[in-house]
């Protein structure tokens, strides 16, 4: 597996700053941005559009996700260990004890 990385990406960048807005309008702006495997812990990413974002394998753990959609996010292989979910939409993919495995224990989540 993979360790989390940070890297230099702007977009990312943004994400690491909190700057949440931002990403939102240069992502609709048709901005990419490389999110695999980065480092987004204890971040507050509250108002995120999760929107089709390929967060495989990254590290969500204590990071603050309350009321994103991730409905349509790629989540494969990423932790969301102690994080803050409420209200936070999930893919229909993830079981709710996979999703409680690793909030709880920290695993990396798999999807059925």
């Amino acid at each position: 597996m993979q360790k989390p990385e940070i890297t230099q990406d702007p977009m990312y960048q943004l994400l690491r700053e909190e700057k949440i807005t931002e990403f939102n309008q240069r992502r609709a702006q048709g901005e990419n941005c490389r999110l695999q495997h980065t480092d987004l812990r204890s971040l507050d990413l509250r108002g995120l559009d999760a929107g089709d974002l390929d967060l495989s394998g990254c590290y969500l753990r204590q990071t603050d996700l309350r009321g994103v959609d991730l409905s349509s996010a790629c989540l494969e292989g990423a932790s969301i260990g102690g994080a803050k979910i409420s209200g936070t939409y999930f893919p229909k993919e993830l079981s709710p004890e996979e999703i409680t495995l690793s909030l709880v224990h920290g695993t990396r989540l798999r999807y059925r």
